[in-house]
């Protein structure tokens, strides 16, 4: 694992680039978006393509990428929100991979698809924060998700405390946080950023993936070696599935998959598709602590 840089932390009359990666966004979303940035003192700048459409995506591949690669290589700006997921970061990777990211590294913000942004971040040694984008955001600080990831923002570390689930494994686990949606991440296996590694603690969620898919992903990280050699797993939101005729729902199919191992396993963690999706950091170091007390948590570290 390469050293992890962090970007700096974000003061004010620092600017956030809001970008459209993937697919395209309602303006109403991304007004509100800019309305919470501001009130936090930063200036959020709306990038040229953020808004715009072109099937289901914001723009044409070289759209998306003009806007990104401007966001992530201006001096002046400190972080990069992409509004939404949907589906589009694949066609830009490797070009957005060929610029100098390391060199004035910026926060990645978001989630979905926006895993795949975080993949490729991580594999330039760069932290970024899987988290809401617009469209939560725009609720402001009187969302604790909102409120979290403006606190990372500004250099915080959390901690997060969580109840447990009836398919939890016990332990304590240390080591670098990597994940994001399996759908997406699975799609990277065997190229330059795939983050499904060994000696992780993995954190895992996706929407409406049907019940035999995220099996087979399960199984082809098992048959890897990747499944059995991970520190924590950290299962988040499996949302919008069908139950299929073997299993009733998602939990069962993978508790049945890591069974045969003895790390800690956390279910029902908030974080994915859901209203409550607490902001990850990822390749940040963290302690899992599944307990038998019911209570669960997180733990960020400082280094």
């Amino acid at each position: 694992m390469k050293n992890i840089t962090f970007p700096r932390p974000l003061k004010k009359g620092d600017k956030i680039a809001i970008c459209s990666p993937a697919g395209y966004i309602a303006k109403e979303k991304v007004e509100g978006a800019v309305r919470q940035l501001r009130r936090q003192g930063w200036e959020p700048v709306v990038m040229p393509h953020a808004l715009g459409r072109w099937g289901h995506y914001s723009g044409t591949p070289e759209e998306r990428y003009s806007d990104m690669a401007a966001a992530l290589t201006d001096p002046e700006v400190r972080a990069v929100l992409c509004s939404r997921g949907g589906y589009g970061v694949v066609h830009i990777m490797d070009d957005l991979a060929k610029l100098p990211l390391a060199d004035d590294p910026k926060w990645v913000i978001g989630f979905s698809d926006i895993s795949a942004l975080h993949a490729l971040m991580a594999s330039k040694g760069i932290a970024s924060i899987h988290s809401p984008m617009a469209a939560q955001i725009m609720k402001g600080e009187s969302d604790v998700d909102t409120a979290s990831l403006f606190g990372i923002l500004r250099g915080e570390r959390p901690a997060y405390v969580f109840p447990g689930h009836d398919y939890d494994r016990f332990g304590i686990a240390t080591g670098t946080l990597l994940g994001g949606n399996l759908a997406v991440l699975a799609e990277l296996i065997n190229t330059p950023y795939d983050i499904l590694r060994p000696d992780t603690i993995l954190f895992l969620e996706d929407v409406s993936e049907p019940i035999y898919k995220i099996e087979r992903i399960f199984y082809q990280l098992r048959l890897s070696g990747v499944l059995s050699k991970v520190r924590g797993l950290i299962v988040g939101q499996f949302t919008d599935y069908k139950p299929d005729d073997n299993y009733a729902d998602m939990e069962t199919m993978i508790r049945d998959l890591v069974a045969p191992y003895s790390y800690p396993v956390a279910f029902n963690v908030p974080c994915g598709h859901v209203d409550h999706n607490i902001p990850l950091i990822e390749s940040a170091k963290v302690t899992l602590k599944v307990s038998p007390s019911g209570s669960n948590s997180i733990i960020f570290h400082r280094s």
